[in-house]
């Protein structure tokens, strides 16, 4: 009598090797593809809420801009920036803060606020300066943030109740009656812009402000 063997081939062994490497590798690559589809959603998702949290930060300002009878009280002064490849807006106004930028300073209910876009080779980021108590006698300072980076557009445009303007010089006699703000973030991945744009309506405001005022009366 022969005795039966059991056992793999050498052809099947190869066989099942193959297969296996191949599964591993489809599995390996489409963890790999998991990942950095997780990455780019968590990139996209970060820049989004950076140019959200940007917008509402500009808007609550200019909101709050401080108003006088006087228009030599008040500040409002919008200006562009030009460089080689680019341009881009600056503003600088007064506006009510509810909130002290110091906690251990003395300060006023009105701060001077600017917004501008600073850019060199490696890095393009939105900056808010905000200065309590602003004195004309010296020379602008305060507290300077970055409140949105990867900033590749910040662009202001004002509205006199007939033209848009692309600046707001320092010696004009009126507060606009709008403005407006555009900002852009590009994915560096897929060059796909992510874009907030709003506008203040602030001759609205001062209506519904003197309204207010009247009815207390």
């Amino acid at each position: 009598m022969y005795s039966k063997k059991t056992g793999f081939t050498l052809v099947e062994v190869m066989v099942a090797s193959t297969i296996g490497a191949f599964i591993s590798l489809v599995a390996v690559g489409t963890l790999k593809a998991v990942i950095t589809s997780n990455e780019q959603v968590d990139i996209n998702i970060n820049a989004a809420s950076e140019v959200r949290f940007a917008s509402n930060t500009i808007a609550r300002d200019l909101v709050n801009i401080y108003r006088d009878e006087n228009i030599e009280n008040t500040k409002l002064i919008g200006t562009i920036e030009y460089q080689t490849d680019y341009s881009t807006s600056n503003i600088i106004f007064y506006t009510y803060n509810r909130t002290k930028a110091r906690a251990s300073e003395p300060e006023g209910d009105i701060y001077e606020v600017e917004y501008y876009l600073l850019k060199n080779e490696e890095t393009s980021s939105l900056m808010r300066r905000i200065w309590p108590n602003p004195n004309d006698e010296f020379e602008p300072a305060g507290i300077l943030t970055t409140i949105a980076e990867n900033i590749d557009l910040f662009e202001i445009r004002y509205f006199d109740g007939e033209d848009w303007y692309d600046e707001w010089p320092e010696d004009m006699e009126a507060l606009p009656d709008m403005i407006e703000v555009n900002m852009a973030s590009y994915l560096q991945s897929r060059g796909i812009p992510i874009i907030e744009s709003f506008i203040v309506n602030l001759a609205r405001s001062v209506a519904s402000t003197t309204e207010a005022l009247e009815n207390t009366e």
